[in-house]
């Protein structure tokens, strides 16, 4: 897999605005289109270039996403069933496919109406009770106890961290004020002109203890691509490339349960971080920026201690005194993410990175940004990290 470092890149990137609409206007598939051909076009390419497809798993198909773009030869297609750790592992699954010769330019796209399309979810779960989200686990398990949906989920995750290392709600409150802070830069972001302080924060109503409603990703209708391809190809393209240095996968142990695992804070990045430093040949302090997963506050504490940017235990007091933010030692979710940007299961972080490592990102670019790391985690964290440079 070292033979992939410095030899695939990604060319180009698209997205369509993020919104919470009150109705769909649209499918998942239509959404996922448009952010296709604008990746597409903004590599400097043509839509029948596209060889390889790799969407995410109950969004879309490669198939129709093939004939709607019309795409005539398609070489190549995958899903990598890790929910949201996908965009970040179909890169890597993506470069295999381009490195040995299958396909040339691989497309990844992933979208949904995630707001306005949950509206209608709710209401069929409403009239149709056994129909359970979160499979088979939280069917059996989770429901019967009233955890039923994810913010339960993974809030005793982070009571049980406060609990043992005396983490307080004004540092999970740093990684919020911090993401609708780097929010107030970008005007793409849901929460651009809504700015937050501590005492907003702290001052918001609950939603699981300890998580507020300003610990909570937004859920929202928007979608993005990508386009990845080789080195050489990349050199008659439009776009700056961005090249994948590192990359990694990994799923905790029982991978399809929260609560019965024997150390209680793995999670798939635990695992998948050092496989891509290694396969980097970098260290954490050669990271000038980060775009990890949050779904929630504290699993952006979480991630940072165990991808080892802190031992565990000090991932509260490494988010504080604005360390987080741009300007500071490690800035992170420069975007907003996907707590002030938008819901869009991760495919932002990775566009964020790119324009970070082009030098497009406008009043949130990251001074000197050379090389960014982008995490992603599903339901039950799985995780994926991909490590790329400028």
């Amino acid at each position: 897999m070292d033979s992939l470092k410095d030899q695939i890149c990604v060319v180009g990137i698209g997205e369509t605005p993020y919104w919470r609409l009150k109705e769909p206007d649209g499918t998942n598939l239509s959404i996922q289109l448009k952010a296709c051909e604008a990746a597409i076009a903004e590599a400097g390419l043509k839509n029948k270039d596209i060889d390889c497809i790799l969407p995410i798993e109950g969004v879309a198909h490669a198939e129709e996403i093939a004939v709607n773009l019309g795409i005539p030869d398609l070489r190549y297609q995958a899903t990598v069933r890790i929910a949201a750790a996908a965009p970040g592992a179909h890169i890597m699954v993506g470069g295999m496919a381009i490195h040995a010769g299958i396909c040339n330019y691989a497309l990844i796209p992933l979208g949904w109406y995630g707001f306005s399309g949950a509206i209608r979810v709710r209401k069929v779960l409403a009239a149709n009770p056994m129909v359970f989200s979160g499979g088979p686990t939280a069917r059996d398990f989770y429901y019967p106890q009233g955890m039923n949906v994810p913010p339960q989920w993974f809030s005793f995750m982070a009571r049980y961290h406060m609990n043992k290392y005396g983490t307080t709600r004004e540092q999970l409150g740093a990684v919020a004020v911090a993401f609708r802070k780097h929010a107030q830069l970008n005007p793409h972001a849901l929460m651009y002109g809504k700015p937050m302080t501590m005492a907003d924060y702290l001052g918001c109503r609950m939603i699981s203890d300890p998580y507020s409603l300003y610990d909570c990703s937004l859920e929202c209708d928007g979608a993005g691509a990508l386009v990845v391809t080789t080195v050489e190809r990349a050199r008659d393209l439009k776009q700056k490339p961005v090249y994948l240095m590192g990359f990694g996968q990994g799923q905790p142990f029982p991978a399809d349960d929260l609560s019965n695992r024997a150390d209680f804070l793995e999670m798939g990045v635990t695992k998948a971080a050092p496989r891509a430093f290694a396969m980097a040949g970098i260290t954490h302090k050669d990271i000038d920026f980060a775009q990890l997963y949050d779904a929630f506050s504290f699993q952006v504490i979480e991630q940072i201690e165990e991808m080892g940017f802190c031992k565990r235990g000090e991932g509260g007091p490494f988010v504080e005194g604005g360390r987080i933010e741009i300007g500071g030692e490690l800035p992170i979710n420069t975007h907003g993410g996907l707590m002030s940007e938008g819901h869009v299961m991760g495919i932002n972080h990775l566009i964020e990175a790119v324009r970070q490592l082009r030098g497009e990102a406008g009043d949130h670019q990251v001074k000197d940004a050379e090389i960014g790391l982008v995490t992603g985690f599903g339901d039950f964290m799985d995780g994926s990290v991909v490590i790329l440079r400028k």
